[in-house]
């Protein structure tokens, strides 16, 4: 689908966040962008069967291979990260699990963080050792820990930053420093779901990928599922070969269309969201029943000097500790009319979770020793995960004083 306009958009985050990536329509003058739901398009003329056969001036032909909505999105999430290319999945396991099955062989070494997302904690400590992948886990908030991990055969460093329950940050430019002057072969993959491309873009840091969870602050509503993966051209070529043609995990492009609709508010979302979470963040500081409070944007913060170095804006994840964190959980679940008592983050109303310890060490994390003390100073016996949406902060204050007591 040509556009009018569909050239590479210079200028701003908050102009690239509505502009990139989309065009004129030149048939029907649409403004907004066009969704094309068709699963397979007609050409003009004979073409490879394969997908081997495509290359980027190649047409659109199935809707797996490449898709005109699915592009747009592509387009203007890699002009957000300043990456040369995306590639968009049906959930952000879908692009991690893509991305670390599609780079990762038998016999290959992976050094990530030991507290992440749940969901890619498990597949680096079960799937990837089953396959024969050598998996080593560390606290990545210390470099010298990704230093000591290194091997001859590392293959890739995983880390998450902030990381999801923690708010512990990773120091993207130096893990990646070392990382590549260890051995130039070894790729550097961030999640930078907590921060968004407002706050952090990896690549900038020299990091060779990053992904995201597009369900969480990229839509920004709570109404599309959706992951992507963003690097160099020849990284992300190789990549759609294999992860999205190849094992499937694509992205409807319903979904991409109501993703690209929530980043065009991305920027201004992220501002509110940022300032919001900070008044939140010093109201339960100054609680009489919270213990500690998580958030990169207060000087109490432990890396809080790394955030100001790394981070555009602060995010509106935190953690806080309560005692008796279960029975206060109970109790939320029950009585708090604003913020909802539900899993995910990123959305446009705030939303609240207990993430016990012992479960998340029973579970996904299984840390021990030092990993675990380490844990420990920032979770103690567990957090409430808090996101922070675009509500006023002064009612999300009091909905959480009514049930704090």
């Amino acid at each position: 689908m040509s556009q009018r306009h569909n050239t590479p958009i210079e200028g701003g985050l908050r102009t690239r966040a509505v502009h990139a990536g989309e065009g004129i329509d030149p048939v029907t003058g649409a403004s907004a962008p066009n969704l094309v739901m068709s699963t397979t398009f007609a050409t003009e003329e004979a073409s490879g069967f394969s997908a081997h056969d495509l290359d980027e001036n190649s047409g659109f032909l199935y809707t797996r291979w490449g898709n005109p909505t699915v592009a747009q999105l592509e387009r203007k999430l890699a002009s957000l990260e300043n990456a040369e290319a995306c590639l968009c999945f049906a959930s952000g396991m879908a692009a991690g699990s893509g991305l670390l099955l599609s780079v990762l062989s038998q016999g290959d070494h992976l050094v990530t963080s030991d507290t992440n997302y749940a969901g890619v904690a498990e597949l680096v400590r079960d799937t990837l050792p089953r396959m024969g992948i050598e998996v080593t886990a560390v606290d990545t908030s210390d470099p010298t820990n990704v230093a000591a991990a290194l091997k001859a055969n590392t293959r890739m460093v995983l880390l998450e930053t902030p990381a999801n329950p923690l708010v512990r940050l990773c120091d993207i430019a130096a893990i990646s420093e070392l990382a590549h002057a260890h051995d130039a072969n070894i790729k550097v993959a961030v999640d930078s779901t907590f921060a968004t491309p407002i706050a952090t873009r990896p690549i900038e840091h020299g990091a060779d990928y990053v992904f995201h969870s597009l369900t969480k602050y990229i839509g920004g509503h709570g109404d599309a599922v959706g992951g992507a993966v963003l690097g160099s051209k020849q990284d992300i070529s190789a990549l759609r070969l294999e992860a999205a043609i190849h094992y499937g995990g694509i992205l409807s492009p319903f979904n991409a269309w109501l993703i690209m609709r929530g980043c065009a508010t991305l920027p201004l979302r992220m501002r509110a969201h940022g300032e919001t979470a900070l008044a939140v963040a010093q109201f339960l500081e100054s609680h009489k029943s919270v213990t500690r409070v998580m958030y990169p944007g207060l000087a109490s913060h432990p890396q809080h000097d790394l955030a100001r170095r790394q981070m555009d804006n602060f995010s509106a994840m935190l953690t806080f500790q309560v005692e008796d964190g279960p029975a206060v959980a109970d109790r939320m679940a029950k009585e708090l009319q604003i913020f909802h008592y539900a899993v995910s983050l990123g959305h446009h109303r705030s939303l609240i979770f207990w993430m016990g310890t012992d479960d998340l060490m029973t579970t996904s994390f299984r840390l021990s020793g030092d990993q675990l003390e380490s844990y420990r100073a920032y979770a103690g016996d567990g957090v409430f995960r808090v996101s922070i949406g675009l509500e006023d902060a002064e009612d999300l204050c009091a909905d959480l004083d009514r049930v704090l007591g």
